[in-house]
């Protein structure tokens, strides 16, 4: 089989204009980005039609390390329900250039599922990664300019938590000191960078809804405290407008193509073990105004972007999955029943029955937020029919449809299997409103000890002492609120990544807590996780190369 890049630049991509039109967008209204890429203007968002939009949630069962092709599945089923009969696109996340050129390669699906252009969405795109950058270190540096002007006076902040921004893994710059030269460079402070998808302008845009609520949530976000403990906010450094402006195309969904020439909207890129995992409200509610289904995805298991999607996505925006995918693959419960990495393609049906229970835990989360399940399984060549058949007489047990999934190696015919059950849940069973995990009111430790204990089956949570002093500080402030993200492995459903399957009774401990007032909620950091990922040992990089003007390597 040919590889993903030659898949791609196989495909015959229509003009963007074309793709535009048949969504009977007026060609001359988008925004273009050469032949095969454009932004849609807002004004093409129509509630009305949102309302009556069936939109697909694409989760997954606890992940291995190469993942277990959710985008694959993502646009594999926006082309399924195509090939049926369905007017349907994908709305789904850019990628970072951290993991493109770290541990996992590209995002863009693969095989005869893409997202095309493949190689501009895995690098440079149409720059909103750039400008979400820009804008949170633009903000860094004017706030250091505040404090070195201010220096000496009542005005100056007793302490700064805003912290820049880049989209590579460099795990050298987590934490670094800035000033240093004397004192025409400013004032020596520690100082760090997270990723790009960590920032909290990330988050921000891709919550908002409007232009106007994209400045009301930068304006919001909060950059230090004075020496009175007083929140010390965008809107105080009297920048927002400003920031604004360097977004102000970074906002607009991005309009590509499917390798079946379907419209996909792929705009944000939030890290689901980091942030709250999804695509921007936008793009989700852009899509839904202009197809009858629309299929979206949410970051690494259920446990991460599928509760956040439901519990600040959907709460925050109104929006109402009509059915919950889940994917899983063989190799992913061999893994969880026992299996070495290396050896998870190998036929083995006790492992694959053994890992089970982590595969049940996900069906009954998502259950519990009143979610019509699929169980979409990606098949491989090296699949043993004993083992399929098992799995799917096993979810037929457990009362879930399931369906074989061939969009990898034939595109939207080989997904029309799962097209057709996640059409019949939709028409006969479609989920229920949304079951929330936690009240807004509840109290911010309550919030947290209830996504440990219900999604995670934690048996108690703890706290550090600096997340203690943060959670009185922001009940103080007025931020009890906010719904809560936590940032957490995406190897288990603990804080350790060495505990897969399905672990009951563990504890999950909170070290820190970050809060995003701008974006709406409140950041956990639960366990080791890192806000700036590093580069493995062998990272993908040492494999993309311009070969005769084609890139290679870029998977």
């Amino acid at each position: 089989m040919l590889s993903d890049i030659e898949i791609s630049r196989a495909a015959k991509l229509r003009p963007i204009s074309e793709i535009a039109q048949n969504l009977n967008i007026n060609p001359d209204d988008i925004i273009p980005y050469g032949r095969t890429k454009a932004k849609v203007p807002l004004h093409y968002l129509n509630e009305e039609k949102i309302k009556n939009c069936n939109l697909i949630l694409v989760t997954a069962l606890t992940p291995t390390k190469a993942g277990v092709g959710k985008t694959v599945t993502s646009v594999a089923l926006s082309l399924g329900l195509n090939h049926i009969g369905k007017k349907a696109c994908v709305a789904l996340r850019e990628p970072s250039l951290g993991p493109c050129f770290g541990m996992k390669g590209g995002a863009a699906g693969g095989g005869y599922s893409q997202v095309l252009p493949m190689e501009d969405i895995n690098l440079h795109f149409t720059g909103d990664f750039h400008a979400i950058t820009c804008a949170n270190n633009m903000i860094a540096a004017l706030l250091d300019n505040y404090q070195f002007q201010n220096s000496g006076t009542h005005k100056v902040l007793d302490r700064i938590v805003w912290r820049r921004v880049l989209d590579v893994n460099d795990r050298s710059l987590r934490n670094i000191v800035t000033g240093l030269g004397g004192n025409a460079n400013g004032i020596p402070q520690e100082a760090g960078f997270d990723i790009t998808p960590a920032s909290e302008i990330m988050a921000l845009l891709c919550l908002s809804e409007s232009i106007e609520d994209l400045q009301a949530r930068i304006e919001r976000i909060v950059l230090g405290y004075t020496y009175e403990k007083k929140p010390f906010t965008v809107k105080d450094l009297g920048v927002a407008e400003a920031i604004t402006v360097l977004l102000k195309d970074a906002i607009l969904p991005n309009l590509v193509q499917t390798t079946e020439q379907t419209p996909a909207f792929i705009h944000g890129g939030p890290f689901a073990n980091i942030a709250h995992g999804c695509n921007s409200v936008l793009a989700t509610k852009m899509a839904m105004s202009l197809n009858d289904y629309v299929v979206t995805e949410s970051g690494f298991g259920s446990d991460l972007g599928a509760e956040k999607f439901l519990d600040i996505k959907c709460r925050l925006s109104g929006l109402r999955p009509k059915a919950t995918v889940i994917v899983a693959t063989t190799q992913a419960l061999k893994l969880h029943g026992g299996v070495p990495d290396a050896d998870i393609k190998l036929p083995n049906m006790d492992a694959l029955k053994a890992g089970l229970p982590n595969l049940l835990r996900h069906i009954n989360n998502m259950k519990e937020f009143g979610q019509s399940v699929v169980i979409s399984c990606n098949q491989y060549h090296f699949d043993q029919q004993e083992e399929l058949d098992y799995l799917a007489n096993w979810c037929a047990e457990q009362g879930v449809a399931f369906a074989l999934n061939n969009g990898f190696t034939k595109g939207g015919e080989g997904a029309a299997a799962v097209a057709r059950k996640v059409v019949e849940v939709i028409e006969n069973n479609a989920s229920k409103d949304i079951s929330f995990c936690y009240e807004l009111s509840e109290p911010i430790r309550t919030k947290i000890e209830k996504i440990a204990k219900r999604v995670y089956k934690a048996g108690s949570v703890t706290f550090d002492g600096a997340a203690m002093t943060k959670m009185k500080s922001f009940e103080k402030h007025g931020w009890a609120n906010l719904p809560v993200c936590i940032a957490k492995t995406q190897y288990s459903f603990s804080d350790d990544p060495k505990k897969i399957n399905a672990p009951e009774g563990f504890n999950i401990n909170i070290r820190d807590l970050v809060i995003n007032a701008g974006a709406g909620f409140i950041v956990a950091v639960a366990g080791e996780i890192m806000r700036m990922p590093g580069l493995p040992e062998d990272p993908q990089a040492n494999r993309i190369k311009l070969i005769n003007g084609e890139i290679e390597g870029l998977s």
